[in-house]
């Protein structure tokens, strides 16, 4: 590992689906968005479309003028009805120690509002180096770009066009809503089945990649 001063390793993580599951949270957050407003959200269904901006979910139940507004009430709702009932999902602590343990940086990219992202990392005691909220998909490579991360994990085919989009290697995690096959036909790098999976694939990362050069095939296997 004498490579690793010269050549620190940063990690980005998704947030929903990758680090903490959501489901709970946002289900009632939709609960009580519906209660308020008047106007029906099938809060069961849009929980299994997580990942995404909030507005595309939004504009499933609201007319365009009203999209603004109604995502600003739901962003204000959330810190009541969605962090205390949303846990961390296995291996998240792990996976994060597990780069601290590499000499490395674990920082968390998302689509979610920051302040709310950082309410979930703050009541689940997950302490990443930076959060970096309200971004999707390719988008999510301007972030990683910035704190030169090699490595995205997530739980979406979107993730997948993040990390490549900042040629970072993508590790996608079977968690979310889109499955193993739909992962790897996006193109993920590396599959696991939960984040259990990650400190010993970092380990077997590092090891190959410690004097700076792309890891071998064995490693992203």
């Amino acid at each position: 590992m004498a490579g690793m001063a010269a050549y620190p390793l940063t990690v980005g993580f998704d947030l929903d689906m990758t680090l903490i599951d959501s489901r709970p949270g946002i289900k009632a957050a939709y609960e009580e968005l519906s209660a308020r407003t008047g106007t029906h959200v099938d809060a069961e269904a849009a929980v299994t479309r997580l990942g995404p901006p909030l507005e595309e979910e939004i504009r499933r139940w609201f007319p365009a003028e009203r999209v603004a507004e109604i995502s600003a009430l739901y962003r204000a709702l959330y810190p009541e009805y969605a962090i205390a009932s949303t846990p961390a999902l296995p291996g998240a602590h792990e996976a994060i120690a597990a780069v601290r343990a590499a000499g490395g940086r674990a920082i968390v990219v998302t689509a979610k509002y920051e302040p709310n992202a950082k309410l979930h990392l703050a009541h689940l005691g997950l302490e990443p180096d930076a959060v970096i909220g309200s971004l999707w998909a390719e988008a999510k490579a301007e972030a990683l770009r910035d704190h030169d991360a090699r490595v995205y994990v997530g739980d979406h085919t979107g993730d997948v066009r993040g990390a490549h989009t900042a040629e970072a290697l993508s590790v996608a995690v079977a968690t979310g809503p889109c499955d193993a096959a739909e992962l790897r036909a996006a193109g993920a790098d590396v599959l696991l089945g939960d984040l259990t999976e990650f400190p010993s694939w970092l380990a077997r990362y590092v090891a190959e990649g410690a004097d700076g050069t792309e890891p071998s095939a064995a490693a992203t296997a």
